[in-house]
């Protein structure tokens, strides 16, 4: 199975490379530059590296065309995220967005929120999503909408926890090996062992019911009209 794990330098990302690869898989390896990739003796393991600003939606766009180049993925993880500036949106939602209608369609997409979704705003409008709280809301929201809305692709929602990454700080408390198990399961397990088959909201390999917004056809429908009027690009479904 080829998979493409984004922000994959280091935490989370670079975990669940390892993983891929140690359980025979070929792995696509994004990161924001090569030169951050924490471990380099991991470059010469994967099938490909690749590096693109998910900052840059054009920089976005152009990685996926150079990804659909090498023919279709079976699984993407979409790893990559930022927690402040303002970057949150255009790296949380919109990136995962403008990869998902651009690259052909793979069998599996995983998108990681976070409980922290859970104290997102119910509210779609200019300024919303710009916390790291309300992107988590708006893209949990959005895989629920693609799970009803591409029933060919297993698309999947994961809190990996708090855990101890660059991201989490050293103090968190949650199991930074389990963080990425999860991810890496629901990308590459036999189809007939998840359930649900698409569509759910997993933390540690149990499903568990998000934020009420993001189960609100209306809440779901705002945002992906949104999200299509900031990127202009519509997901095909």
């Amino acid at each position: 199975m080829t998979v493409l794990v984004t922000g994959a330098s280091t935490g989370l990302g670079l975990a669940a490379v390892r993983a891929l690869l140690d359980a025979g898989h070929d792995v696509v390896l994004h990161a924001r530059s090569l030169d951050r990739v924490e471990d380099p003796a991991v470059l010469d393991r994967v099938a490909d590296a690749v590096a693109a600003d998910l900052a840059d939606l054009d920089a976005v766009a152009a990685l996926a065309d150079r990804l659909a180049a090498h023919g279709p993925l079976e699984a993407v993880v979409h790893n990559a995220g930022v927690m402040r500036g303002p970057d949150v949106r255009t790296v949380n939602v919109l990136a995962p967005w403008v990869l998902a209608a651009r690259l052909p369609r793979p069998g599996r997409s995983v998108v990681l929120s976070s409980s922290m979704h859970r104290g997102g705003r119910a509210e779609v409008g200019a300024a919303r999503a710009s916390s790291y709280e309300d992107s988590k809301l708006w893209v949990t929201a959005l895989v629920l909408h693609l799970a009803e809305a591409q029933p060919d692709v297993l698309w999947h929602a994961v809190d990996p926890g708090w855990v101890p990454t660059r991201m989490g700080g050293a103090g968190a408390p949650d199991d930074l090996e389990e963080g990425h198990r999860t991810q890496v399961w629901l990308a590459t397990a036999p189809e007939a062992e998840i359930d649900p088959r698409t569509g759910g909201y997993w933390r540690h390999h149990a499903t568990q019911d998000p934020h009420p917004a993001a189960l609100d056809p209306a809440f779901r429908a705002a945002v992906v009209e949104r999200v299509v009027d900031l990127t202009g690009v519509d997901l095909p479904v």
